[in-house]
């Protein structure tokens, strides 16, 4: 059964008549990593907007659980390419933000936060401040803050692009570890091929203007990883090669078409 369910959405871009997005249709699971890649101007963060709710189609219909998308909502947890934490707050305090706000007494809320900081490697560092943390410590806040609200998904927007290649693929691990332990499912939009081909388990290519699905994939590579197979042998094997390749070759060809 799909949690989240996408029928002939299109979107426009604000103030204009121009299309962004026309007749996307796509499910997503309760077992699912879905990764939305595609060239500049293809419409991804557009899509995941529609879908946190921080805008509204122009056409077709969004639902979750069920129900209508109409706005934003504490059941999609949201990761942002900027870390968007508090820096007069500690990681504790950021992780906790979200049940504060909607009046979780403080041991409830401060006991849910540590268990998510302990999720994504954190512990220890409750009483850090910001900015005493690496880029990457604060994207895994970021990422515990949005899993201390006990959304039914979660949604990241190009959460490692500011990383370097090294701590990038350090975060990578971090996701399907947390996605197979957290039982979340993901939505995840990136530019960057090597990183969608490896944690997808359904692969979502978009192009043109409007962005449309030129292709989907389903993909075995994170749930090999997921499974015990070391990062380096899943991305150095002839299989994964080709794939990357493939994917590579319809970017292009999106890009240019």
């Amino acid at each position: 059964m799909a949690l989240l369910e996408l029928r002939k959405v299109g979107a426009r871009y604000p103030g204009s008549r121009n299309l962004a997005l026309s007749d996307i249709s796509l499910r997503l699971g309760p077992e699912q990593l879905v990764v939305v890649l595609g060239p500049s101007g293809s419409g991804k963060t557009t899509l995941l907007n529609l879908i946190a709710g921080f805008a509204l189609p122009a056409s077709g219909q969004i639902t979750l659980n069920g129900a209508p998308v109409s706005g934003p909502g504490a059941d999609r947890g949201v990761v942002f390419q900027q870390d968007a934490l508090l820096p007069w707050q500690t990681v504790l305090e950021n992780a906790a933000f979200g049940l504060a706000l909607r009046g979780v007494p403080r041991a409830e809320r401060e006991e849910q936060a540590r268990r998510q900081l302990a999720l994504v490697g954190l512990e220890g560092f409750e009483h850090r401040n910001v900015w005493q943390l690496s880029g990457g410590q604060k994207q895994r806040v970021g990422i515990a803050r949005a899993l201390t609200a006990d959304p039914s998904i979660l949604l990241l927007d190009e959460p490692f692009g500011a990383l370097d290649a090294f701590i990038r693929e350090q975060a990578q691990e971090l996701l399907l570890n947390v996605w197979q332990k957290s039982e979340k499912p993901i939505f995840l939009i990136t530019h960057e091929i090597e990183e969608a081909v490896f944690l997808a388990t359904d692969l979502i290519i978009l192009g043109g203007a409007p962005g449309r699905i030129v292709e989907r994939l389903t993909l075995p590579f994170g749930r090999r990883y997921a499974a015990g197979e070391p990062v380096r042998q899943v991305k150095s094997a002839p299989d994964f090669i080709a794939a990357r390749e493939h994917v590579l070759q319809q970017v292009f060809q999106a890009h240019h078409a």
